[in-house]
């Protein structure tokens, strides 16, 4: 097992556990109907190609297309009708804060767990993958091993780099060949343009966008001189924290997620905004219970 850098909080898991048959008819009355009548995935005949990605079924691979191309390719089949849920999770350097406390990466890691758990519960196939200003495409699969991997994973994770979701949905997009839950977990705190591009390239789908903050950043609770180091530069700004300073960074941060969720109300999808200081668990059930 790799080495543990992230704690994530094991009460959380077991409350999903304590109250899985609740979870799982909420999330059912969310979803129901939402499945279209038939999918991407294992059966009999083939539908089509496309790249290998990390976790594929090595007997899924297409290896006349590689002695022609030199490039792995996996076999599509038809499948009855599931829920695949694609989790996006930010794992960006900015994504690393605060040094104590729950880290904006933690708090999100654990959502994204939540709602794979969810998925796997009931019997659906799930991926959580994680980005920057590129993205590790996990393939989506089924079953309790296979979260307990990509837990070991989430929690061994070097957050590294600076964010990128318009290049990497652009990629991503190509893995999602029909109808699907998708998941992004961020802090969003980059270009509107970008996000603005990334939902619209994804609004075929059941999408949710979830933003974490620390509480710090939400409020920012200081004044005087201050010293800030941007998490995914490394640049420093040296600054007076006055009033005036502080109330036009709320404004910002306030009209920057209006923007957001105004994109998101137009094109179908959904925007809930977190805090780390409100246990993980109760952000989860809000999801759910709006969602219903």
């Amino acid at each position: 097992m790799a080495e543990t850098k992230h704690n994530f909080d094991i009460e959380f898991l077991r409350q999903l556990d304590r109250y899985n048959m609740a979870i799982r008819k909420r999330v059912s009355t969310v979803y129901a109907g939402n499945r279209p009548s038939t999918r991407i995935g294992k059966g009999i005949d083939t539908v089509g190609y496309r790249e290998y990605y990390q976790g594929d079924e090595m007997k899924d691979i297409d290896w006349k297309a590689y002695s022609r191309t030199e490039k792995l390719y996996v076999r599509q089949f038809e499948e009855e009708k599931t829920l695949t849920a694609h989790i996006l999770l930010d794992a960006s350097k900015s994504m690393d804060f605060p040094d104590g406390n729950v880290k904006k990466y933690e708090y999100a890691a654990m959502m994204a767990l939540g709602v794979a758990y969810t998925v796997s519960r009931k019997n659906d196939k799930f991926a959580i993958s994680t980005f920057n200003e590129n993205i590790e495409i996990n393939a989506p699969k089924r079953g309790m091993r296979y979260l307990l991997e990509l837990t070991d994973r989430l929690a061994s994770y070097e957050l590294e780099g600076t964010t990128d979701l318009d290049v990497c949905t652009h990629k991503y997009e190509k893995l999602i060949k029909s109808r699907s839950l998708v998941v992004i977990i961020s802090d969003f705190m980059e270009d509107i343009k970008h996000i603005e591009s990334s939902i619209h390239r994804l609004s075929g789908n059941d999408l949710i966008l979830i933003q974490v903050l620390d509480p710090f950043e939400k409020n920012l609770p200081i004044k005087g001189d201050s010293r800030f180091f941007d998490m995914e530069t490394g640049d420093e700004m040296k600054t007076y924290l006055s009033d005036s300073f502080r109330n036009n960074y709320l404004k910002e941060l306030e009209n920057h997620n209006a923007a957001i969720d105004g994109i998101c109300k137009k094109t179908g999808a959904k925007f809930y905004s977190f805090t780390t200081d409100v246990p993980v668990f109760d952000s989860f059930l809000q999801i759910i219970d709006r969602g219903a």
